[in-house]
Order: structure tokens, then C-alpha cells, then sequence
């Protein structure tokens, strides 16, 4: 018993050979549209393909991006931070640091309010 149901062709009708060429050239026509939509979709295919490989080229080169844009801020930031350690460990470093501290607190409450009520 064959199950339809679960499979998207349907088998062609079974007819008893038979000295008509009738049936032979309804055949042969059968034959010729499925293979023509199976060149249609084969098309279709390559053509997502083709888009998908561009895709991934062109996210890889996305991601190759940010991922130099982070080793450089890392690096930055490193610098950054050995400066501040330095200075914290420098004679009248902790009135410096609190100067800093309070410095970077107004700009991010500036900020806050511009974004607020804006």
C-alpha cells in the first residue's frame, strides 16, 4: 500500500501497453513539463544559493570588522586602565581619582537628562 499523503508527487496512472501512441506521446508530455519545473526549481535553488553565499561573505566581512574594532578598544582600554592604576598609586592620586569619579558622574547625569527630555 502506498502512502500519498507525506510525499508532493503523485504517481502517473497506469495504463495497460497498448499499440496506441497516444499514450506514448501523453508520456513523453508528462515527462517534458516535469522536467521543465524541475529545471525551474533547480534554477530557483541556485539562485538562493548564490544569495546565501553572498550573505556569508558579506556577514563574515562584518564580523572581521567589529572584530578588529574590539581588539583595538581592548588595547585601548588596557592603556587606559594601566594609566589609572599608575596615577592611583602616585602621590595625591586619590583626590585626582575622586575628581575623575565625580567628572565622569556630571557627564553621564548630563546625558541622562538630554536623552530624558529630548
Amino acid at each position: 500500500m502506498r502512502r500519498t499523503n507525506n510525499y508532493p508527487y503523485q504517481p502517473l496512472n497506469q495504463q495497460p501497453p497498448g499499440p496506441g501512441p497516444a499514450s506514448h506521446d501523453a508520456l513523453e508530455a508528462e515527462n517534458e513539463r516535469a522536467a521543465e519545473e524541475l529545471k525551474q526549481k533547480i534554477g530557483a535553488l541556485k539562485s538562493l544559493t548564490i544569495d546565501i553565499g553572498n550573505e556569508v561573505r558579506y556577514q563574515d566581512k562584518l564580523l572581521r570588522g567589529i572584530d578588529d574594532d574590539m581588539d583595538r578598544t581592548s588595547g585601548f582600554l588596557g592603556n587606559t586602565m594601566t594609566r589609572v592604576v599608575r596615577l592611583a598609586k602616585q602621590g595625591g592620586g586619590a583626590r585626582q581619582m575622586c575628581y575623575m569619579f565625580l567628572f565622569v558622574l556630571v557627564v553621564f547625569l548630563l546625558l541622562w537628562l538630554t536623552l530624558k527630555f529630548k
